[in-house]
């Protein structure tokens, strides 16, 4: 695993809570690697929005809940409009790899929650792939990059983590009226079904923000014990 992925699942995951300070000394030191790899890793993650610079290292990104609002509802506005778009420009390629990655959706979630073989990891890779192959159906080159800055992927994690079985189906069926409306170059159906989609994942970060919060604190408290430097 490289440095980049250890520390982006680390931040996923809460080892690396919100508002913990990362320095190149402490993460070199905890993975036992140079600090090259590490420096361009903690650079890859700032743009990604995980992290914040400091003047010594990062921080990882906390979000309010006014930040979360305000996140999903560019996002919504931004990946409605790319529905829409792939609704009149798609081709027969595009509907082909949003059937693809549909198929592996509900494969995925059907063995996570019958045997265990797939994490919500997993899930999340999916259905990133997905929303991929709509925006790129969308043929607007600018879409994506305006996209990729407002989708935090800790955010997006944990609306997935919450998720009951019933809802990760309710997923994968918005999933479906998403892929039919553009099939059928429905641009209202397929832009109010993205942004359906897109709420009911906010919908579950804000209900459980609260434990959420209390749950990354109590980990940022420990994690702090490891590092080598006092905080700035």
């Amino acid at each position: 695993m490289s440095a980049y992925e250890y520390i982006k699942k680390a931040i996923l995951h809460g080892e690396f809570p919100p508002k913990m300070r990362l320095t190149e000394e402490f993460l070199a030191k905890k993975l036992q690697i140079s600090r090259t790899p590490i420096r361009e890793a903690l650079k890859q993650l700032e743009t990604e929005g995980l992290t914040v610079s400091m003047k010594r290292g990062v921080r990882v990104r906390h979000f309010t809940e006014l930040d979360i609002k305000q996140i999903y509802d560019l996002r919504t506005l931004l990946e409605g409009y790319a529905a829409a778009q792939a609704a009149i420009h798609r081709t027969d390629s595009d509907l082909q790899e949003m059937a693809t990655a549909n198929e592996m959706y509900e494969k995925a979630i059907d063995r996570y929650l019958e045997t265990g073989e797939t994490t919500i990891e997993d899930i999340l890779n999916i259905n990133h792939r997905f929303h991929d192959s709509v925006i790129k159906a969308s043929k607007n080159q600018h879409i994506h990059s305006h996209i990729s800055k407002v989708i935090v992927v800790p955010l997006i994690f944990r609306s997935f983590y919450w998720f009951n079985a019933d809802q990760l189906r309710h997923s994968l069926e918005v999933h479906k009226t998403i892929l039919k409306a553009i099939e059928e170059q429905d641009t209202e159906r397929a832009r109010v079904a993205m942004h359906e989609h897109i709420y009911h994942g906010r919908d579950q970060v804000m209900k459980h923000i609260e434990t959420i919060d209390k749950q990354y604190t109590g980990n940022n408290e420990k994690s702090l014990s490891f590092q080598t430097e006092p905080s700035s």
